[in-house]
């Protein structure tokens, strides 16, 4: 197995740092590798904020749900998605950008989503670890008030990164057969597959947690998804010029 897969094999969310700083060629390269990802018609529609500023970071960490490892790690970004500098590039051109709509926000969502994914992966080669945030979106309003975010952006999730000083195990993903099909999409089989599935994901937690939790993978997509998921975006996303028709 080659370096880089068994990198991305042997991901893990680490949410517990050692008091070490990132050295600032680090951040360079994690930056230089977010940049080098692919962007939907070569927009490159968003922008990553550096939290450096601590009583932002403690204001953020409450929004986002008191995580404290957003107060304490080393590094904390926050990608958002970005039309405001394809509305800039219009002026720039005499133009008049477009409203933005349902597809330039998946566009913008998708191409700050690619550009954190490949910033995780460079600083877990370089030997750090990370966790993505979504909690920002708790709070979205006052995250862009604390950040100067204008309109025709906003905060897709923040991202945690530091030195770990933690081991987590690894957890076990779905079987491939759930989620690559062929062809069509089926659900066919899917059901016992998951059922066996939810038994592994039992015993990863009686192991992690010495037998405080017992959960499956079912029960908790069950108990998140049967809930009302941040109803406030849609107003908020509205608010922020993101006019979802």
């Amino acid at each position: 197995m080659n370096e880089t897969i068994n990198l991305l094999k042997n991901h893990k969310s680490i949410r517990k740092y050692k008091d070490q700083p990132i050295e600032p060629e680090k951040l360079k390269t994690i930056i230089e590798c977010a940049q080098c990802a692919s962007t939907s018609s070569f927009i490159q529609a968003y922008t990553i904020i550096n939290v450096v500023d601590m009583d932002n970071r403690k204001n953020i960490a409450h929004l986002a749900g008191d995580q404290s490892y957003v107060e304490k790690c080393p590094l904390f970004l926050i990608f958002c998605a970005d039309l405001n500098r394809s509305k800039n590039s219009c002026e720039l051109n005499d133009k008049i950008m477009s409203e933005v709509n349902t597809e330039t926000f998946i566009l913008a969502t998708v191409d700050a989503s690619l550009a954190a994914q490949n910033a995780l992966i460079a600083a877990e080669s370089l030997g750090l670890g990370g966790v993505y945030i979504g909690g920002i979106r708790n709070n979205p309003e006052e995250i862009c008030k604390i950040l100067n975010i204008p309109s025709a952006v906003y905060p897709v999730f923040g991202m945690c990164i530091g030195y770990p000083d933690d081991t987590p195990d690894k957890k076990e993903r779905l079987p491939q057969a759930v989620v690559f099909k062929t062809d069509i999409y089926h659900i066919d089989g899917d059901t016992s597959l998951i059922k066996k599935y939810d038994t592994h994901i039992t015993d990863y937690y009686e192991k992690r947690t010495k037998g405080k939790r017992v959960d499956t993978w079912t029960h908790q997509v069950s108990g998140l998804m049967s809930k009302p998921q941040r109803p406030h975006m849609k107003d908020f996303l509205d608010k922020q010029g993101f006019i979802l028709k």
